[in-house]
């Protein structure tokens, strides 16, 4: 662990010294002192609930807007001057500072979902004729976004198995502009080689124009920054639905992209445009109760995983069980290298993907469906529910659920197995959710 430097005072420490203290920290604290608000004499920010600012005068007005979305404003980090919500204002930037900071980014937007924050980065990235390659298995939103809607704004995408790098080469051309992929993969938790992914680009992109150059978008949801940071291992953009693990409570609906500072512009625009805005209560939920409480809650929670994963891969009931810390798992070596926590410790996770023992297709759904309609109406610890990352341990079959808009025949042919089942553990006693298991599975 790294060594913590003592002090009595640590609102007076200059910024550029927090580095001397764990992230765990930091997550709590922040910026010692922070511009955008004033609150040393309080013990959290105060809640901003004024959807419009009052103006001294016309010439501060015009002076807000110049300033709004300018690059330069931006690298200067003048004191801003807020105009109205939909622009910015307090929580929702003090909460952008931290998860740039989280995730080792340059800057941060905020969305009113994940999904928002998805499309937007995809919008700016991409325009009418360029192609973005994506992996074969997303989460579901995600896979009709593209499929469905892309499209019609004439922007094509390409599904490829991004576990075969040696595929990507061939996928490309010379309209794709962005690389698109989950790691860990919603629900099957495969993990994609985001260093291998990048020295594949840097090839192709040493013979492009800066404005032609193709970007890497990863969605760090699953793992959070608390298990990886994508940015340090190639990653150009990290996406988030802050709705999962850093929301932690499932109370709040949020996305994030984090982005390089001179993508922040079009980034804000493309969001006072579309007007995804991020309620500004729920960034402040996400700023006081989320973020700070991240690093605790994902320690406890991929401890007791390990020990479910565990249960369940000796279980012969259970036919397949993916969960990154387990040593069995496909791309376990890959998995200790990505995914490390802020000591550099192995971080896999929070997220169990199983799929109970059946001789086909057909009989493992009716299997799956069997558990889980159990668990729905018997178990005390596990409940039936979409979403991820709560302190409450959720289980959903993602084939007729959160990935039903991706049909059948591709949700199998993409090795998403029908009777597939991902679980979401929460903070409860492992004994108690070990025992809702044991109790659904005599059941099968």
């Amino acid at each position: 662990m790294s060594k913590i430097k003592k002090t009595k005072n640590p609102k007076s420490i200059e910024g550029n010294n927090i580095r001397n203290y764990t992230m765990e920290s930091q997550l709590i604290y922040g910026k010692p002192k922070n511009p955008k608000w004033d609150y040393d004499h309080q013990l959290v920010p105060p809640v901003s609930s004024s959807t419009t600012f009052r103006l001294d005068s016309a010439q501060r007005g015009a002076e807000g807007f110049k300033a709004f979305a300018n690059l330069q404003a931006l690298k200067e980090n003048k004191l801003p001057i807020y105009i109205y919500d939909r622009l910015g204002e307090p929580n929702k930037e003090i909460l952008e500072e931290h998860l740039a900071y989280a995730e080792n980014g340059e800057s941060c937007v905020t969305f009113a979902s994940g999904m928002a924050a998805i499309s937007a980065i995809l919008c700016v990235l991409a325009k009418a004729g360029d192609e973005i390659v994506s992996h074969r298995t997303l989460y579901g939103c995600t896979f009709s976004l593209m499929k469905n809607w892309l499209p019609r704004f004439n922007i094509k995408v390409k599904f490829v198995d991004l576990l075969k790098t040696k595929e990507l080469k061939k996928t490309i051309t010379d309209n794709t502009k962005v690389i698109y992929f989950e790691t860990p993969v919603n629900p099957t938790l495969e993990i994609i080689d985001i260093a291998e992914i990048r020295k594949i680009i840097d090839e192709i992109n040493k013979s492009r124009k800066e404005s032609n150059k193709i970007s890497i978008v990863v969605d760090n949801t699953f793992a959070t920054p608390f298990c990886q940071r994508p940015l340090l291992l190639g990653a150009d953009f990290v996406v988030h639905s802050l709705t999962k693990n850093i929301g932690g409570f499932g109370t709040e609906i949020g996305g994030a992209v984090i982005t390089p500072l001179k993508y922040k512009p079009q980034i804000l625009l493309f969001r006072k445009d579309f007007g995804g805005v991020l309620n500004n209560k729920s960034a402040w939920s996400l700023l006081v109760y989320g973020i700070p409480t991240l690093s605790l809650r994902l320690s406890k929670q991929q401890e007791t995983a390990l020990e479910i994963a565990n249960f369940l891969e000796n279980h012969p009931k259970v036919q397949i069980v993916h969960y990154p810390g387990l040593v069995k798992f496909p791309q376990y070596d890959l998995a200790k290298k990505q995914m490390i926590d802020y000591h550099g410790n192995f971080a896999p996770g929070s997220m169990i993907y199983f799929v109970i023992k059946g001789k086909t297709p057909k009989e493992r759904q009716s299997n799956g469906a069997k558990f889980i309609n159990y668990i729905a109406k018997n178990a005390y610890t596990i409940t039936l529910a979409v979403s991820l990352g709560n302190i409450r341990t959720l289980i959903e079959h993602p084939g007729s659920m959160t990935h039903s808009a991706i049909p059948p025949e591709v949700q199998l042919k993409d090795g998403m197995d029908p009777g597939g089942i991902r679980l979401s553990i929460g903070l409860e006693n492992v004994c108690d959710i070990l025992n809702d298991l044991k109790k659904a599975l005599k059941i099968i």
